[in-house]
């Protein structure tokens, strides 16, 4: 798969480089006060359950992605509390290859499925449920063994 490839410049009509390269987006594992964490059912394809996260908008920086894309699919206005990893696997995402950063936040109040969300859930280590979607179930192996103490 070529990543680079020459395409006309639309004022000039000379060439350009054009390169294709990896999406970046966020997800965002949201700890509620009672130590439970917030997942999504995605509502469209690939379908199944997920952290809350979503795709870079344009000038949009990290930190206000996913603050907003918490707040989109779960209703809940968070605060970051640190960035946790970051996960370039190109196949980590069967649609297109991204890179995403992981936040851990608090959230506080009653979560409720929006956006993108077909439903909402409050799960602990011991019940998340199955499948997760994209590298979703490594991402949480990684959080509940590194960033969590139960």
């Amino acid at each position: 798969m070529a990543i680079k490839k020459n395409i006309p410049c639309p004022r000039c009509g000379g060439e350009i480089a054009s390169y294709r390269n990896p999406v970046p987006t966020v997800d965002i594992i949201i700890e509620m006060e009672d130590g439970a964490i917030i997942l999504i059912k995605r509502k469209r394809h690939p379908v199944g359950w997920a952290i809350p996260g979503g795709f870079v908008d344009y000038g949009e920086s990290l930190e206000e992605a996913a603050l907003r894309e918490a707040r989109e699919e779960t209703s809940l206005e968070v605060t970051l509390t640190r960035q946790m990893h970051t996960y370039s696997a190109p196949d980590r995402d069967p649609r297109q290859h991204t890179i995403t950063t992981v936040y851990i936040a608090k959230g506080s109040g009653v979560p409720a499925a929006a956006d993108d969300a077909a439903a909402i859930g409050i799960f602990r280590r011991d019940n998340l449920p199955r499948p997760l979607m994209f590298d979703h179930a490594r991402i949480l192996k990684d959080y509940f063994e590194k960033y969590r103490q139960e």
